[in-house]
């Protein structure tokens, strides 16, 4: 019995993968054209389904929303019975049958006809009366459904969902939009935090930064590392400029090369040269990535990698909810 179970999931799952390997290999150009038209209009996509479908339309207003397409779902049942009236001229259709035929949807479609409202259709019939009737028809036909109850809307819904998600890919470039424009309308969270909270807006600055001269001697090296509580100091020149590091680990690697003569070195022989670096206006989010890869734990704040602006240390990153 699991084994019937384990070759159904694998069979579900291969269905599918092919319903979209299908779906990629009939996109043209009415797909730019819808692209074109939602970028053109001066109003809301308004995303229109019944059952299933109308859950994918509802997962598709809320992702052109979450990119700066002004997107709402509406049912055609309430559609019809008054919210027609939040509906404009200046709005697009996008409806979504897997028939073609939801007595809902066509019963809607002379009234949007009537309010000059373009239609786009993602319909799994492409010659049902809801495609003849659409301005702009896309394709979302499956071969057979995933499930092994044929008729439980299964493939015919990824795919449907696919092309909502393929529209959203092409308004972000025909729209130009940026990570930071997907940040401000994405405030809270981690994904808000993640795209807003910059690197200046977490770094230890003034008397908290922990450096020393080259010159310094070990104890004094040791008492500022400890004292300013971030496993590090910068190694300044004459000139206050940024030529090393020492880190916790430098310390301990120094004492077990160097062993009773540490106490003799100064911080130009512990020091790791050309430490790393990033910018005050770079992402936190950033810094938490260049600390990873490179197995550390704080950076240096600098715009030249000559003179010091902060530091930022992992723990503040964390603190933050960035990650």
């Amino acid at each position: 019995m699991k084994s019937d179970v384990f070759k159904t999931i694998q069979q579900a799952i291969e269905i599918e993968k092919q319903s979209i390997e299908d779906l990629s290999k009939r996109i043209g150009e009415e797909f730019v054209k819808s692209v074109d038209l939602i970028h053109s209009k001066n109003g809301r996509l308004i995303c229109s389904g019944v059952g299933k479908s109308g859950l994918i339309a509802k997962k598709i207003a809320s992702t052109m929303s979450s990119i700066g397409v002004p997107s709402i779902f509406v049912h055609p049942t309430d559609a019809i019975h008054g919210d027609l009236g939040m509906i404009t001229k200046d709005d697009v259709a996008l409806l979504l049958s897997n028939s073609g035929k939801t007595e809902e949807l066509l019963f809607i479609l002379p009234l949007l006809k009537r309010f000059g409202v373009p239609i786009i259709s993602i319909v799994g019939n492409t010659q049902s009366e809801l495609a003849k009737r659409s301005d702009i028809v896309l394709d979302a036909s499956v071969r057979e459904e995933a499930s092994p109850i044929k008729l439980v809307p299964t493939s015919s819904t990824t795919v449907s969902l696919v092309i909502g998600d393929a529209l959203a890919a092409g308004l972000i470039v025909k729209n130009n939009f940026k990570e930071d424009d997907f940040a401000m309308l994405h405030p809270g969270g981690t994904i808000g935090k993640k795209l807003l909270i910059k690197v200046k807006d977490l770094m230890h600055t003034g008397d908290d930064i922990p450096y020393v001269k080259e010159d310094s001697n070990f104890n004094d090296t040791v008492y500022e590392i400890s004292s300013k509580r971030l496993g590090m100091a910068i190694v300044l020149d004459k000139k206050n400029e940024i030529v090393g590091i020492i880190t916790d680990g430098d310390l301990r690697r120094a004492a077990e090369k160097h062993k009773a003569l540490l106490f003799e070195m100064k911080a130009k022989d512990i020091m790791t040269k050309n430490p790393r670096t990033i910018e005050s206006t770079a992402l936190a989010a950033k810094a938490a990535n260049i600390m990873d890869s490179h197995s550390i734990t704080s950076l240096i704040v600098s715009s030249n990698s000559k003179n010091v602006e902060g530091v930022i240390h992992l723990h503040d990153i964390l603190r933050a909810g960035v990650l």
